[in-house]
């Protein structure tokens, strides 16, 4: 393998698991400890890693970056899966809901499949497509129009004009990040306008969110943690987390089994 192929195969290591280390770089790529260190080196220096004792990590994340749907869906799937059951919790039999765009409300639209008289207001293809597969008679899916992001959202003023006249019980809301000084964000501008006509257009705002995200800043602002009626989220969550948080917002519920 050329150098230049085993940095791209350590690089996309980096990117699907969030880091790698050297030995098991050593030992998958049949190469040395030293050539592995010089390939993390010359990562490092182009900007595409961050070194750590041992291997190396992947960047922060960029208040515009935003991950494709697939990509985000391979993480956390576990501490998500706990939040989306206990989400699906909070939902009745004959109300309407919206869940906006995130791999957190494509979880949680699986375990409201049985829900009996649903109205589903969403402007999330996948969430969407979860729904159309698991048919009801009984149960109402709008999908808003609108331009398609990497995250499979459907934004922009086709979507803000189709939310304007709705009212829903329930949002519950996907985000890119969690912050005292920036609240709840999202690194689409566009995505943010939509999600703000989804949070004024709710009686009920939730935020199924995982620890990862507190301290995630998006370059956009959705709503402030003070808005949130419930958050919540999993085991990992901080103590300074939860305790903002619950001082903050309406409800704290941390996800039994995350």
């Amino acid at each position: 393998m050329l150098a230049q192929q085993r940095q791209q195969t350590i690089l996309e290591r980096v990117r699907s698991n969030g880091g790698v280390r050297v030995a098991d770089l050593v030992r998958e790529l049949g190469v040395s400890d030293m050539t592995i260190r010089r390939d993390l080196e010359v990562l490092a220096e182009r900007g595409l890693l961050e070194k750590v004792h041992g291997g190396a990590t992947a960047l922060g994340p960029g208040s515009t970056e935003e991950p494709g749907f697939t990509a985000k869906s391979a993480r956390q799937q576990q501490e998500k899966e706990a939040i989306a059951r206990r989400a699906a919790g909070l939902v009745r039999p004959g109300t309407a809901v919206a869940l906006s765009a995130g791999t957190t409300t494509w979880a949680l639209a699986r375990h409201l499949i049985a829900v009996p008289e649903l109205t589903v207001i969403t402007n999330s293809i996948p969430v969407a497509e979860v729904f159309h597969r698991n048919p009801r008679a009984d149960r109402t899916v709008v999908l808003t129009g609108g331009v398609r992001t990497p995250s499979d959202a459907l934004v922009g003023p086709v979507a803000v004009a189709a939310i304007r006249r709705l009212h829903v019980d329930t949002l519950f809301l996907g985000v890119h990040g969690m912050s005292v000084r920036a609240g709840f964000t999202t690194p689409n501008l566009l995505e943010s306008e939509t999600d703000r006509e989804l949070v004024t257009a709710a009686g009920r705002l939730v935020i199924p969110a995982d620890h990862t995200k507190w301290n995630t800043v998006g370059i956009s602002t959705i709503a402030e943690l003070t808005e949130a009626d419930v958050v919540i989220s999993d085991a990992g969550l901080p103590e300074d987390a939860r305790m903002e948080l619950a001082e903050r917002a309406g409800e704290l519920i941390i996800a039994e089994g995350s």
